[in-house]
């Protein structure tokens, strides 16, 4: 008592001061029941009300924050400055030529954000709103979740999910016990057995909880779900009585009762304080290569904006040096212009041409990119070749932020456990006091038997059972205590279910055996040894002295359990045996059980062990250890203080389990089988394939690693291993990483592969980070074995942040994975066995390894090009959008005179143009999706950002300046110096040139889409005639009608005077021609001359020579209409092939769906043509 109130001090000093600010001290007091002191000093801790928000926003602040949100995009600010630069100075184009863009793409963004955050409160408003019930007043009472409080007494029903972190009061069950699973939580299936304490386990009804008089004092809310350090003091009869209470305690919110008709419990963390709320992680932001790019070209873009605004501002100025070009007669300055600021109006002029320029900034970019991503991650998801029947699970998009780095992967790091392999373990092999078993047909067999062999020198599972029931002379002292240790010391949940049995007869047969028994583990491995050994209902741990069915002799009672942590790696139990004596049970890693024995076959134990590892079985060792009564009473004495501790309980339990796990009899060891994934063979040589370097991290043991490793093709047998393990010291691990590089110098020709342990890694990444990185990247193949989870995270950062700058991708399916998953640029989460914890954090989940494959390689590739050529054409288009008026500039002396009106300025981006690239940039397909599988080598033809390179940029900007210069000259050559074309001999103005020019550009940059098109569905055909006829119906309603709302309506009648002119047509169709037949020309000469691994495998297939230059002119009964073209190339480039070139398509031809392609040279449906 007195050490309690020395604890209880700091509490009890703020009780008397009247306050205890929430947080402020390491605890927090919780009077259940809210029964606080009756003396008039205290006043109540407040405490977070059970709400809980995953909301951005409300009705109140959605607006400016969204807003706020928005603007803090750079192209977002900038069309908000040329917004207000237009209202606040004369500019030559109106402010709704920025101004409704700008609103377009707020809007769109702020509706997506907004319905995003709409379901975000609905879910919040169901969750708060569900009803449950509290005690209060004496009475049980239904409320909203979100009206519990902290120290409210809440009922939850079996089969519920608990609305609050609970500690556990009492159940239906005599010995106070509750059955929950946390699959919500972590993902673990299996159930787990929570406790009361003794003192309230009675209150089993309203009127007794009422009576109750107890305080809990506990941690602070804390997001470790496995992590709670508390004490309950109980008060009966005017005397304290205080209990320890940790993590087997507490209930928490999110996870569901099971097997438990209802329990009570007390509301200690509520709302977003709740370790569930407390884990609602934000990820943090991943940025893909191409917006790293996009953000570039943008500042190239921008630069080259303000070049030409500066160019023409001091153009205007020198052109206005003479005095005829300053004041011309027909429009003279008034006084005020002559008198103002020069400074003033040059700045007002750079202004006035920036506002005429900040087109050339796509500003609905960023929304098209926004909608390509949300949209095309949808096809992710409806892929059947990433759905598992078996499982029923489909993939799923967690993030569509990072589609297109699927494409650029260099590096994959995975876990093994699970990942690679199923995670299903089965029973193989067991060393028992030195001598080896084998598991054949159900049986445990000497090594070298069959499981037939006469001499009985094999049990079954029933001799097994009858074995420990008559204690049957036939096995020795250590192979009886083997079997007993591995069937006693676990933590598997087993369910006994039997159709019309009683619910508390859970060995209802005569023979002692139920007919049905399923294991809840947490762990795949003890449910292997488990079902192999199948002896629970003979030989069994109980907890109270209160089941009859079970015999006394096979009644085992569970004392302690020291649970397993990552730092011991091993797990004990304590158990009173039938005669009384208590005897400790240990198992775990070699290297955590081994060096505390003292007697057994150490030797030959380990010898076994080392060769189940080459095996690839993960191995246990199991020991014991046997206590008289004065050791027990030390042990129990000792682990009671330390789990009764309120601070540093952690380490004071770690003292004491190792103060019992010593002294230890080795007994035996058992090596379990961990299968394979289905195709992780193929998988992984399809990675190495297409460049992709694949590094395995694991937490297993150095033997058992590699030999996984081989038989998955992860290393080669024909591969030169390098070792990197057991360095004790800095100058050992530099002097071992020295001579492994000079190994790969003097080897340059054979494959070599680094197998790296997690002691060594740690002196590597101390001080030789640059020769470990060294030796690595000329590693085909790196293995790390025995890897902690911050240590995987570290490798991958190390990468990561490597001179090349190589995209990385991990993928693992445990929690232990999660760090190096949330590293990774790309982060994969296995649906496996081991919780959903990696699911939860990746960018992308999916329920097998070999998926993997598709995902990169097809999914990968397609999001990629699609993306790429996407930012591209935009720069592209708005590139020749503005040129031309930059050009006009020089004809009309730098007036700021508009050459399109600016209805077209403002619909250009939104309407004209928008579609088309859209659905591109959905179903484009360059290469059918069997071919990129089934040629992995053509992922390394996008890799290293090659679409986006500077070279392409360059080439694709270029491109729109030469097309804008052939819009506007040649335009102006054809019509500028006849201008009395029409009929009557009426002149063309201004208007009508600007509407020529903006004619050419709408259809030649929707045709240039069109000739970068190899995937046409009729979308694609919808979209793009159906833009070019759309502003051909536009601009004759917008032009043929006098729009009354309209203050200036300077298009009236232009477009329906130009499109009646024959001259203007034909200027038209040249200017198209000159623009794109150079084009065409270009792509038919590279195709033949340099073409890439992708255009080689369009055309590999029966059809070898000038493919179809454009599909849209073949003949109906499937002759090429550019045959004649094709011919005269090939002719010029001697590779002409007359069995090739008059080659007509049947039916019978291999064709891809839809892929009615221009300039590809792939196989075509003849039907389509």
């Amino acid at each position: 008592l007195g050490w309690h109130l020395t604890c209880c001090l700091p509490s009890l000093l703020s009780l008397l001061q009247g306050f205890d600010p929430p947080h402020q001290s390491d605890t927090r007091t919780v009077y259940i029941a809210n029964r606080f002191p009756q003396h008039g000093h205290y006043v109540p801790q407040r405490f977070a009300d059970n709400r809980i928000i995953s909301s951005k926003y409300t009705v109140w602040n959605f607006v400016p924050k969204n807003l706020f949100e928005q603007f803090r995009r750079i192209a977002n600010f900038y069309f908000l400055i040329i917004f207000l630069v237009q209202l606040m100075i004369d500019t030559p184009t109106s402010p709704v030529t920025s101004g409704l863009p700008l609103f377009f793409v707020i809007t769109v963004t702020a509706i997506k954000q907004g319905y995003e955050d709409w379901l975000r409160h609905k879910a919040d408003n169901e969750v708060n709103g569900a009803p449950v019930f509290v005690v209060r007043s004496g009475s049980l009472v239904q409320t909203r979740s979100k009206n519990i409080r902290v120290g409210d007494i809440v009922r939850v029903a079996k089969d519920e999910t608990f609305p609050v972190d609970l500690v556990l009061l009492s159940s239906d069950r005599a010995e106070g016990t509750c059955h929950i699973t946390t699959t919500s939580l972590d993902g673990e299936t299996n159930l787990k057995t929570h406790y009361s304490v003794p003192e309230t386990l009675v209150s089993q009804s309203v009127s007794r909880l009422e009576a109750l008089h107890a305080v809990v004092e506990c941690q602070q809310p804390d997001a470790d779900l496995y992590r709670f350090v508390g004490r309950i003091t109980v008060t009966q009869q005017e005397e304290e009585i205080v209990r320890p209470i940790g993590p087997e305690n507490l209930l928490l919110r999110g996870a569901r009762l099971k097997n438990t008709k209802e329990i009570f419990g007390v509301a200690v963390y509520t709302g977003m304080e709740s370790k569930m709320a407390l884990n609602y992680k934000c990820k943090s932001q991943k940025r893909s290569a191409v917006e790293k790019s996009m953000n570039t070209f943008l500042l190239i873009y921008l630069g080259i904006l303000l070049f030409e605004a500066i160019l023409s501002t001091i153009l205007k100025y020198a052109w206005q040096a003479e005095k005829k070009w300053d004041e011309p007669f027909y429009n003279q300055k008034t006084e005020q212009e002559r008198n103002s600021s020069q400074i003033l109006k040059f700045i007002s002029d750079f202004l006035a041409f920036l506002v005429l320029y900040n087109f050339i900034i796509p500003i609905s970019l960023y929304v098209t990119v926004e909608m390509q991503k949300f949209l095309g991650s949808f096809f992710i998801g409806w892929d059947l070749d990433l759905y598992h029947e078996e499982s029923d699970q489909m993939a799923q998009v967690n993030t569509s932020d990072l589609n297109e780095e699927l494409g650029q992967v260099e590096y994959v790091f995975t876990d093994k456990t699970g990942t690679l392999t199923e995670n299903e373990m089965l029973f193989r092999e067991c060393s028992i006091n030195g001598i080896k078993y084998q598991e054949i047909n159900g049986k445990l067999v000497h090594e070298g038997m069959t499981d037939d062999s006469p001499d009985g020198s094999y049990f079954s599972h029933v001799c097994l059972s009858f074995a420990l029931r008559l204690s049957a002379t036939s096995q020795s002292r250590e192979e009886l205590l083997f079997l007993k240790a591995v069937s006693l010391c676990h933590t598997v949940q087993i369910s006994y279910e039997q159709p019309g049995d009683g619910p508390g007869n859970p060995f209802p047969n005569a023979n002692g055996f139920s007919s049905q028994m399923e294991y809840y583990a947490s762990s795949p491995d003890e449910k292997a040894l488990l079902s192999c050994f199948a002896v629970q209902p003979i030989c069994t741990v109980v907890e109270s002295d209160v089941n009859p069915i079970i015999p006394l002799s096979h009644r085992y009672k569970l004392l302690h359990v020291l649970e397993f942590d990552a730092t011991r790696r091993r797990m004990s139990v304590i158990l009173q045996t039938p005669s009384g004596g208590k005897v400790l049970f240990t198992k775990g890693a070699e290297s955590a059980v081994l060096p505390f024995t003292k007697s057994g076959e150490i030797d030959k134990t380990r010898v076994h062990v080392d060769e189940f590892a080459l095996k690839g079985l993960r191995t246990l060792v199991v020991a014991c250890r046997h206590f008289n009564v004065e050791e027990y009473e030390e042990v129990d004495r000792q682990l009671h203080e330390a789990r009764a501790a309120l601070q540093q309980r952690e380490e004071r339990l770690a003292e004491v389990f190792s103060f019992i796990e010593k002294d230890l009899e080795l007994l035996g060891a058992t090596g379990v089988e961990d299968k394979l994934q289905e195709k992780v063979q193929e998988t992984i040589e399809s990675l190495r394939l297409a460049g992709i370097k694949v590094w395995v991290l694991t937490g297993d043991k150095h033997e058992t690693a590699v030999s996984v490793s081989l038989s998955c093709g992860h290393f080669h047998r024909t591969m030169n291993i390098l070792e990197l393990v057991q360095q004790k010291s800095d100058n050992e691990c530099a002097e071992q990483l020295r001579q492994l590089a000079r190994r790969i110098r003097e080897d340059h020709v054979i494959q070599h592969g680094l197998v790296v342990d997690g002691a060594s890694l740690s002196l590597a990444l101390r001080g030789h980070e640059k020769l470990f990185m060294e030796v690595c990247k000329n590693c085909s193949a790196v293995l790390c074995c025995r890897m902690a989870p911050l240590q995987k995270a570290k490798v991958v950062r190390l990468l990561k942040t490597s001179p090349e700058k190589p995209i990385t991708l991990a993928i693992g399916d445990g929690a232990n994975d999660v760090s190096m998953i949330q590293e990774a640029h790309v982060g994969i989460g296995i649906m496996g066995k081991e919780g959903r914890q990696a699911v939860r954090n990746s960018d992308y989940a999916i329920a097998r390894f070999r998926f993997l494959s598709k995902l990169l390689l097809v999914h990968g590739h397609f999001y990629y090009i699609r993306v790429a050529t996407l930012v591209q054409y935009f720069f592209y288009k708005n590139v020749c959008f503005i040129t031309p008026q930059f050009l006009y500039q020089f004809f009309c002396l730098f007036s700021q005179q508009t050459l399109y009106d600016s209805v077209y300025l403002t619909l250009y981006n939104i309407c004209f143009t928008s579609l088309p690239i859209l659905v591109y940039s959905l179903f484009e397909q360059q290469v059918h999706p069997h071919m990129l599988q089934s040629k992995p080598v053509l992922y390394r033809d996008i890799s290293k950002n090659s679409l986006l390179s500077f070279k392409t940029f360059l080439y694709w900007t270029l491109l729109g300046f030469c097309h804008a210069f052939v819009f506007f000259f040649g335009s102006y050559i054809l019509m500028g110096e006849d201008t009395s074309l029409m009929g009557n001999g009426q002149m063309f103005g201004n208007w009508t040139f600007g509407t020529l020019v903006f004619t050419v550009m709408v259809i030649t940059v929707t045709l240039k889409l069109a000739l970068e098109t190899h995937f046409w569905t009729w979308m694609n055909h919808f979209v793009t005639w159906g833009s070019i006829a759309f502003y051909f119906i536009f601009s004759l309603f917008y032009g043929g009608i006098i729009w009354p709302f309209l203050h200036t309506q300077d298009m009236y009648f232009v477009f329906v005077q130009l499109l009646s002119s024959g001259s203007a047509w034909f200027a038209i169709i040249i200017i198209l021609i000159a623009c794109l037949f150079p084009d065409i020309i270009k792509k038919v000469i590279y195709r033949h001359l340099q073409p890439t691994s992708t255009q080689k495998s369009q055309f590999e297939t029966n059809y070898q020579g000038i493919g179809c230059v454009d599909s849209m002119c073949c003949y109906s009964e499937g002759e090429n209409g550019c045959a004649r073209l094709g011919r005269m190339v090939a002719q010029v480039m001697g590779r002409y092939n007359p069995a090739y070139a008059n080659r007509s398509w049947s039916d019978s031809d291999p064709f891809y769906s839809n892929d009615r392609s221009i300039l590809t040279l792939a196989p075509m449906e003849a039907a389509h043509c």
